[in-house]
């Protein structure tokens, strides 16, 4: 498995050279199924958690079935999508189908689902506390990002400490859609990675699943989270992306469906101390889920 990693300040179409020549020593291939002397497909897919143990396995079920992996590790959301929309990466696996519905209505591109994932609960954390209790009037950090956002704001309305104005957006609701006068606690939009140190700082913080590991904070320490698999839970659902043109392509349909190896499946339940859901649909019923919420 070879590993590149980018930073998310530079821009989306340099990202992948740069990063290849910072820290890989293999030749660079082109986006595309490049073949090597041995006839092995290289695939370049992007991620945010590639030091995750499920990527080594899942690397090395690949590489058993004549598919090498380039994983670019990507230390923001942001650029992931725009690289894959460049023609930068093959695939990409690092959020949920809403998250993508919002990438595709911003910025008008029309990349599709290959294959699902699993669905991870999204939590409310606040440090030395196990309960709600004494939360009333505190300052929730969440994530800036539209769907994560909207998913945070919902998990405190779920646990009665926000109420929304009439006619919020179902699932994306925001900040300025909060009653702050019938509301228990206030809420503080901040970058997703800086949910951690929030924390760290005593205040309570929604934080992404994917945060959890790399800030040291344990899953059984919420104080709250949503249901990951209630049919209400469905926009976030994790998937394989690809553009347009790939969706059908049978080395990233091999892939989505790989990722559901009993092997790859235990080293993300380790990986997320058990927390994840594994979730196997059909990729047109998720891509009727991805186009339901474009339309909205």
């Amino acid at each position: 498995m070879r590993i590149s990693r980018t930073l998310a300040t530079i821009a989306a179409s340099t990202l992948l050279a740069t990063s290849l020549v910072a820290c890989s020593n293999e030749s660079d291939d082109t986006a595309g199924q490049n073949t090597d002397g041995d006839g092995n497909v290289t695939v370049k897919i992007g991620t945010t958690d590639a030091d995750q143990k499920a990527w080594s396995v899942f690397s090395d079920l690949a590489a058993d079935e004549g598919i090498d992996l380039d994983i670019v590790q990507f230390s923001d959301y942001a650029p992931v999508n725009e690289a894959l929309a460049q023609g930068e990466l093959d695939l990409n696996k690092f959020q949920h189908i809403l998250y993508l519905s919002s990438y595709n209505k911003d910025s008008g591109n029309d990349l599709k689902v290959v294959g699902s994932s699993e669905i991870y609960p999204l939590a409310l954390f606040w440090k030395d506390h196990d309960s709600l209790d004494g939360i009333e009037g505190e300052e929730v950090a969440i994530p800036n990002d539209d769907t994560n956002q909207g998913r945070a704001i919902n998990v405190l309305v779920q646990a009665g400490l926000l109420e929304l104005k009439d006619g919020a957006d179902e699932y994306a609701p925001a900040p300025v859609d909060v009653d702050t006068e019938a509301s228990k606690v206030s809420v503080v939009p901040v970058d997703a990675s800086q949910t951690p140190s929030a924390y760290g700082e005593g205040r309570p913080a929604i934080i992404n699943n994917s945060w959890l590991d790399r800030a040291g904070i344990e899953p059984d320490q919420a104080i709250f989270q949503d249901d990951p698999g209630s049919e209400q839970g469905e926009p976030y659902i994790n998937v394989f992306a690809s553009r347009a043109e790939d969706v059908e392509n049978p080395t990233y349909v091999k892939l989505a469906e790989l990722w559901h190896d009993p092997a790859v499946t235990e080293a993300v339940q380790e990986d997320s101390r058990g927390t994840a859901v594994e979730v196997s649909r059909p990729a047109n019923e998720l891509n009727d889920i991805l186009d339901r919420l474009q339309s909205k």
